[in-house]
C-alpha cells in the first residue's frame, strides 16, 4: 500500500515534537505499507472497476499488524463525554503521555467525519495525545465499494479541525493502490447491517 501524505490537522505540544510520536508514526506508516494485495504478494494490487472491491480486509492487514506491535483493537473509550462514541480501530499507551488512537475508514463520508470528531474531542478532554485516520484518494475510492470516504471528500472541512487550538496530534493520510490488474482477486466485501464493506 502505497501512502500520498499525511495531513496534520492538529500538531502541537511536546508529544508532536518527540521521540516517541516519531517512532510511533513510523510504526503506522510500516503497518500501512505492510498491507499487500493478494495478501502473498509483494505490493498491493487492486482488481480495476467501480465499487468493486471491499475494504474490511484491508483495514484488518493493517490493524493486526499494530497488534503485534503493542496496539489494542477496537477500544471502546468515552473520550471524556456522557456516551461513548463507539470503540477505536486500535490505540496504544504511551509511557509520560497518554493513549493515541488510530482509524482506518472503512465507511461513508459520515464515517470520516464522526471519526476525526471522535479522535478531536478525545484531545479536547485530554483523552487522547493523538489520533490519525488514514483513508482512500479518490483514485482507490473509485475501485472500492460504493460511497466509501475518501480524502477528496473530506478535504474541504480540514479548517474546521484546524481551528481547534489543543495540544497533541490530529493527522489524515491519504493511501493509495500501487497497480492495477485484471488478473488479482477482487477484495472480498463484508457486511456492516445492511452496507457492503
Amino acid at each position: 500500500m502505497k501512502i500520498l501524505q499525511i495531513e496534520y490537522l492538529i500538531r502541537q505540544g511536546k508529544f508532536s515534537e518527540s521521540s516517541t510520536y516519531k517512532s510511533l508514526l513510523e510504526t503506522v506508516f510500516k503497518a500501512i505499507e505492510s498491507v499487500k494485495w493478494p495478501p502473498e504478494n509483494s505490493s498491493f494490487v487492486i482488481n480495476p472497476g467501480k465499487n468493486t472491491n471491499g475494504v474490511k480486509p484491508i483495514k484488518d492487514l493493517c490493524v493486526n499488524y499494530l497488534e503485534q506491535n503493542g496496539w489494542e483493537l477496537e477500544k471502546p473509550m468515552y473520550l471524556g463525554s456522557r456516551i461513548s462514541p463507539g470503540p477505536i480501530d486500535a490505540v496504544i499507551r504511551l509511557e509520560n503521555f497518554g493513549e493515541f488512537a488510530f482509524e482506518w475508514e472503512t465507511g461513508n463520508i459520515s464515517s470520516s467525519h464522526r471519526a476525526l470528531n471522535k479522535m478531536a474531542l478525545g484531545l479536547l478532554t485530554k483523552t487522547l495525545i493523538g489520533g490519525i485516520l488514514v483513508i482512500p484518494s479518490r483514485n482507490l475510492y473509485y475501485h472500492l465499494t460504493d460511497r466509501i470516504g475518501n480524502f477528496a471528500e473530506i478535504e474541504p472541512y480540514f479548517l474546521m479541525w484546524k481551528n481547534i487550538n489543543t495540544d497533541g496530534i490530529l493527522a489524515v493520510i491519504e493511501i493509495e493502490h500501487d497497480s492495477i490488474s485484471g488478473t488479482v482477486p477482487k477484495i472480498p466485501k463484508g457486511t456492516d447491517g445492511r452496507a457492503l464493506r
